[in-house]
């Protein structure tokens, strides 16, 4: 779409976008109430229910590079309807799961589903849109995804109350339906007529990477030897292989030279830090409120309502505000907020009034939003237009891979807190997770302690990676109206 003045009909191509967007998010955190129902189910660990949870999450960001590739080359409106069917099929398959070993390979196949959709969403929105009105359609966006991820939880909690755990999946389907009839019906096709060939072997060589990662940092982090060094190995041959390869290639489908420019680089960095902490947040936060305050599901889901208000508030307001104050104090005022509520989710204890998660919850939703739009806006300026597909995928995918490194580093963190506090009489086979010690009974009051202070010092560690996203957009990034009084002042006699 080359048209100045956008799309006449680019609102109900952002609302169509926007439907396929709610079903690849809300697989990033529905799943977080039907963890102890899981574990009671599959007699899961910690180390298997993070392997769920990641198994989607690591193969969305393994392939969103070639599947960004993909919709650049043969047409980002066809990458959007092949992934939404993949993403229905593998959700109705994965509520047939009778194994935790099936659940985590449907969840796989639901990120190669989700890995289309993304990037393809966002290149859209940028062929659509004229410049004047992207950072508002971005809000639109950035505020449907942080809503569709607070939400996520509420919905989980609802189905698990009413059906199981298998009505967390089966959900996607008729929004699956909706999303791909609105998206067919509205959205044009567009393609870059300069594309680059997909590359497997490249998309093989990072994903690869991704997991081996991840699983090794699971593994670890639950006492595991060997494995995680061999992991570990694994993962530096891939990485650095598929560094070589786009190094070496004709048309890389990643161009490095994009991380030389300082918004692209530095807002990616923040990001990626920023989602270490939000993306393992509900992953504890739901085991909280279910195995120690005693919460059903579908009250879990409820308890963290304050999340999607503020991250609705937060996107709202973050929409206009870099107009106002700039990109770059958006994003380091909005990390700032989002570090504040980990502290206060840092000081929960087993009796604390539920105000307290509610304020932590509402502050963090708040930063995040808040800071979305203009990071996703900052990030996507330094990407050729006609090369947004690539673009857009790399963005999503230091969020996606800050998402499974959260749940695989501050996961592994929270499991080895949780044994270190528990006393010894503990059996082993009982120290996996605070569902297994519960279920072994005697030791109760011991078990939810030890888990309170092993989130405390997860929360303290997500602070500390959204304060760390701060620092990083504050000391690299630069408005560009800074950046033009800078430059006059050099040239000044």
């Amino acid at each position: 779409m080359t048209d100045p003045e956008g799309h006449p009909r680019r609102r109900a191509i952002l609302a169509a976008l926007c439907a396929a967007l709610l079903v690849i998010v809300l697989d990033n955190t529905v799943l977080n109430v039907a963890l102890p129902d899981l574990a009671e189910d599959f007699g899961a660990s910690t180390g298997t229910l993070q392997a769920v949870i990641d198994a989607y999450a690591v193969v969305f960001a393994g392939l969103l590079i070639a599947a960004g590739a993909a919709s650049d080359r043969y047409g980002r409106r066809r990458a959007l309807l092949t992934g939404l069917a993949v993403l229905g099929l593998a959700s109705a398959a994965a509520a047939l799961a009778t194994s935790a070993w099936w659940l985590i390979a449907m969840r796989a196949l639901m990120g190669v589903g989700a890995a289309l959709v993304m990037p393809a969403t966002l290149a859209i929105l940028v062929q659509v849109f004229p410049e004047r009105e992207r950072p508002r359609a971005f809000a639109v966006w950035a505020a449907v995804a942080a809503v569709a991820m607070a939400a996520g939880p509420v919905l989980g909690g609802a189905l698990v109350a009413a059906w199981s755990w298998a009505g967390v999946f089966l959900l996607n389907v008729p929004v699956v339906l909706a999303a791909a009839l609105a998206v067919a019906r509205l959205v044009p096709e567009s393609r870059d007529p300069r594309a680059r060939p997909v590359d497997p072997a490249s998309a093989a060589l990072v994903t690869a990477g991704m997991v081996a990662l991840t699983g090794a940092v699971i593994v670890a982090g639950h006492g595991g030897t060997g494995v995680p060094a061999a992991g570990l190995a694994v993962a530096v041959l891939a990485l650095v292989a598929f560094v070589r390869r786009q190094r070496r290639a004709a048309a890389p489908v990643v161009e490095f030279a994009l991380y030389r420019d300082r918004r692209f680089a530095g807002g990616s960095a923040a990001a990626a830090l920023l989602t270490l902490g939000t993306g393992s947040a509900l992953f504890v936060l739901t085991q909280y409120l279910q195995l120690v305050r005693g919460h059903s599901a579908l009250e879990a889901g409820a308890a963290v309502v304050p999340l999607a208000l503020g991250t609705v508030l937060g996107s709202a307001l973050g929409g206009r505000a870099p107009a106002r104050i700039g990109a770059r104090a958006t994003i380091v005022l909005g990390f700032t907020a989002t570090a504040a509520g980990f502290l206060l989710l840092a000081a929960l204890t087993p009796t604390s009034p539920y105000a307290l998660a509610a304020a932590g919850l509402l502050l963090q939703g708040a930063g995040t939003g808040f800071s979305s739009p203009a990071t996703t806006a900052t990030v996507l300026g330094a990407v050729p237009r006609e090369r947004a597909g690539m673009g857009s995928a790399l963005n999503d995918t230091h969020q996606q891979l800050g998402i499974a490194l959260g749940v695989a580093l501050l996961g592994s963190l929270l499991a080895a807190a949780y044994r270190a506090g528990l006393p010894d009489a503990v059996p082993e086979g009982a120290r996996g997770s605070l569902a297994a010690t519960l279920r072994a009974g005697g030791f109760t009051d011991a078990a939810k302690d030890a888990f309170v202070t092993a989130q405390s010092v997860t929360m303290l560690t997500a602070a500390g990676c959204a304060l760390a996203g701060a620092v990083v957009a504050g000391a690299v990034l630069r408005d560009p109206l800074s950046t033009r009084t800078q430059d006059s002042g050099k040239r000044a006699p």
